[in-house]
């Protein structure tokens, strides 16, 4: 049984559906100083709630997996839309409807999922945080009294985030965009329960409410994305202003890509087809690439096979993460990110880190709520469509040679939120009330 806390630190619980929830509840944890826990692990739960929450999770990652497959692709994908379908946003109309998916959580409450958090809770009086809708709206129908709050993982969500009956719940919604909160209230939440606040980048990528560590990776990552200087020269004057001179060792210095698949496993195959296309330039020096496996050692297997395949085993250029241990996986992700220049993914949670500065090749999504992530970081300026695999070693040239990815940089820095952990800290202490989030939603 969980201890109680006289502290009333938060209980921040995520799922372990793909790597999103976790990823998005590990900062905020550590912000804290508190275990990360997951509503489908012990101490949480038990045995019977592990074996439902197992099944849930095979079946997500087995599609997600299968909708990228030649030929079986696209009937699993149908399937996929139909499970994460999100109605347009506009023309803007009441959405409260309780849904297939909201009497479905609903059924589960009922039938006790959820019940070792609850009772948690109870015996604590701590406030919940999680990253996951499910958690949240199972204390919401037990009608548990402690501050209750879910922080969002994507730019819009399905209508099983909200409860069935929005206009009364206690809940608290911290979203990552001002698309988000649209999506909320539309979906019966009121508005006093739905607050803006960015989504919770990693504190050691971002060093605080000034940016320091942020601001610092960016002037060194503008020089390596613009080797003919056709973004600096355009607008040097306000990168001077913001960011000071621009280190002129990083001169020269080949750019860094890094490809990171879903939690899943999905598109790993994608760097089958696009290694040989990079093949001259990480041999010659002008680039360097890193792929990340993530925590499957099968992932890791299949991209190591790739690379050989390639002709790249053992070349300078290439490194790859994997890394068994979440924990300790999260922990050397973000270590990357620091020097990365390039970022490669669907557009998953990890299309927030545009906010960084990071430049975003979106891959193809998986389920309707990235197709939406895709479109939003695309629309501020902060990401580009992902080209053609087997040539991409002809588009990525140019994109670098025409500044366009240090652009897409700059505008991520300027355009998203970046103080989304700080401020989802501040709602959850109650220290003042939040007022707008930086950044474009």
């Amino acid at each position: 049984m969980l201890s109680t806390s006289p502290t009333k630190l938060p209980f921040v619980v995520a799922a372990e559906m793909g790597y999103g929830h976790l990823r998005a509840a590990l900062p905020i944890a550590e912000t804290f100083g508190v275990p990360l826990l997951s509503a489908d692990r012990p101490p949480l739960a038990g045995p019977d709630e592990q074996g439902l929450w197992d099944r849930v999770r095979v079946s997500y990652e087995l599609t997600s997996r299968l909708s990228q497959l030649r030929g079986l692709g696209g009937p699993v994908n149908l399937l996929l839309d139909q499970i994460t379908s999100i109605p347009a946003l506009y023309p803007a109309r009441d959405r409260s409807a309780p849904s297939s998916g909201t009497r479905f959580v609903d059924r589960l409450a009922r039938r006790g999922l959820g019940r070792g958090l609850i009772e948690a809770l109870r015996e604590s009086g701590r406030p919940l945080v999680t990253t996951f809708y499910f958690p949240a709206l199972a204390a919401d129908y037990a009608r548990v009294e402690n501050p209750l709050f879910c922080v969002v993982t994507d730019t819009d969500v399905n209508r099983v985030w909200a409860p069935s009956v929005g206009a009364s719940t206690r809940v608290r919604y911290l979203v990552p965009t001002r698309r988000t909160a649209r999506r909320m209230i539309q979906y019966g939440v009121p508005s006093s329960q739905v607050t803006f606040t960015g989504y919770p980048l990693p504190d050691s990528l971002v060093g605080g409410p000034s940016y320091p560590i942020l601001r610092r990776n960016l002037a060194r990552r503008l020089v390596r994305l613009d080797p003919q200087r056709a973004f600096r020269d355009e607008v040097g004057d306000a990168i001077a202003a913001l960011l000071g001179p621009l280190p002129a060792e990083e001169e020269g210095r080949p750019p860094l890509v890094t490809f990171a698949v879903g939690g899943a496993g999905a598109q790993a195959d994608l760097a089958r087809r696009f290694l040989p296309s990079l093949r001259d330039d990480l041999a010659a020096g002008g680039l360097r690439l890193s792929l990340v496996a993530g925590t499957r050692a099968a992932v890791r297997d299949e991209l190591e096979a790739y690379v050989a395949e390639a002709g790249l085993r053992g070349a300078p250029g290439v490194e790859l993460l994997y890394e068994p241990d979440l924990a300790t996986y999260f922990s050397r992700f973000d270590e990357l990110m620091a020097r990365t220049d390039v970022l490669w993914t669907k557009p998953s949670e990890l299309g927030f880190f545009a906010a960084l500065g990071l430049p975003i090749i979106c891959a193809p999504p998986v389920g309707v709520h990235e197709r939406r992530n895709r479109r939003w970081v695309r629309e501020c300026g902060a990401g580009v469509k992902q080209g053609d695999p087997a040539s991409a070693g002809e588009w990525l040239g140019d994109l670098l040679a025409d500044g366009q990815l240090a652009a897409a940089a700059w505008a991520g820095y300027f355009r998203l939120p970046k103080a989304g952990l700080y401020r989802i800290a501040e709602a959850v202490r109650g220290e003042r009330a939040p007022g707008p989030a930086d950044g474009a939603g």
